[in-house]
């Protein structure tokens, strides 16, 4: 019987993002880990290795590929109301105990793969790219595992995708280097990061390096992505009023326009013992990202229960800009130009250059691509 890494192995060309070293090692740059892969031997993440003196990296399939609303990346600040193609690999750089994506990301840890291995489809980008106009997609994301380590299939799609037209998002761990943000750039409108907590040392606990996030989030912006942020709030982990404040202030270091989204926990995976996240932890922590000075905060997971924290307002004259419940769109009231109806200023974000073109009350649900 073959096992995940022989079919895997056989789905892979020459990776782009590495040196080779004098000794034949290769050094790769897809992600902060920067793993030094001797022949013969597998980096951090499992899926790129190293035959030969070169580096392999995944290819030409997918693992998770569905049509979502934009609205359930999230980006609330990216073409409001449309859908999004979004596909998935498998494989991760990190190890999150409460990831709720296991199935494709942890595939090559856990007893998951025969699971996995089913879900592993043979694709072209081409095909791709086909798919999401047929689907009326206007946007492509990659997800579900950690795009990173995948990084030059994404860029072949991305590439097509461009060419038709449709914009290419990123929902991300953040875990990126320089390199693979720059490999992405000319790609990319919107690179969604999840800050998982601002201590280092529970950082190390989930495979990551705390300083590699910030960075990232700091330099993808620097870059001129649009960029949001995402907070899984975890009681005991990262729900401390502190380190809540701690992680908004670093956003508003880099820009209060970037949106942050404290988004509720539910027990997935090996972390089964905390409870859901309540609502008033949720409210608590949006409350501490206005106090913190963040122009766009947002609470997920919990749709109509959580106020105005679903909804886009102006920053300026606090008009409503976007009423939302879950995924679903309400009402879009900003101008043609992204701007507001009021006071006319402008509004940060990616926006359709149409407002009548945006999907009110939608499925709001993702949908199965056959």
């Amino acid at each position: 019987m073959s096992t995940m890494a022989d079919v895997l192995d056989q789905l892979t060309v020459v990776g782009e993002l590495y040196e080779t070293l004098s000794d034949g090692s290769v050094r790769c740059y897809a992600c902060g880990h920067r793993c030094l892969i001797r022949e013969g031997k597998r980096g951090i993440c499992q899926v790129r290795f190293n035959r030969g003196g070169k580096l392999y990296v995944p290819w030409g399939y997918v693992a998770a590929l569905q049509v979502d609303p934009i609205e359930k990346k999230p980006f609330f600040h990216v073409l409001p109301g449309s859908d999004a193609l979004t596909f998935g690999m498998l494989g991760c750089d990190f190890h999150c105990s409460y990831c709720q994506n296991y199935l494709t990301s942890q595939a090559m840890r856990d007893p998951v793969s025969d699971v996995a291995l089913s879900l592993v489809r043979r694709t072209s980008p081409e095909q791709l790219v086909e798919l999401a106009q047929r689907s009326g997609a206007s946007v492509i994301a990659s997800s579900y595992n950690e795009p990173l380590i995948t990084t030059e299939w994404a860029v072949s799609i991305f590439r097509q995708a461009q060419q038709v037209g449709l914009k290419c998002v990123y929902v991300s761990n953040g875990n990126a280097t320089p390199e693979v943000l720059n490999y992405l750039r000319p790609y990319l409108v919107a690179y969604k990061v999840d800050l998982k907590t601002m201590q280092d040392r529970q950082y190390r606990k989930l495979g990551g390096v705390l300083d590699h996030v910030l960075d990232s989030i700091r330099r993808a912006h620097e870059l001129g992505l649009w960029v949001e942020v995402v907070t899984l709030v975890v009681p005991g982990f990262n729900d401390s009023n502190e380190e809540l404040m701690d992680a908004a202030r670093y956003i508003r270091s880099v820009s209060a326009d970037i949106p942050w989204h404290v988004t509720a926990f539910h027990p997935d995976y090996k972390m089964t013992d905390p409870p859901p996240t309540s609502v008033r932890t949720i409210l608590r922590a949006a409350e501490i990202g206005q106090e913190a000075g963040l122009n766009f905060v947002y609470a997920g997971n919990i749709p109509g229960r959580v106020g105005e924290y679903e909804n886009t307002y102006c920053p300026h004259c606090h008009e409503l800009l976007i009423e939302r419940v879950g995924y679903m769109i309400r009402r879009y009231r900003l101008t043609g130009d992204g701007n507001c109806p009021k006071c006319g200023a402008a509004a940060p974000g990616v926006w359709p250059t149409s407002p009548q073109s945006v999907q009110l009350n939608g499925l709001g649900m993702p949908r199965p691509v056959i």
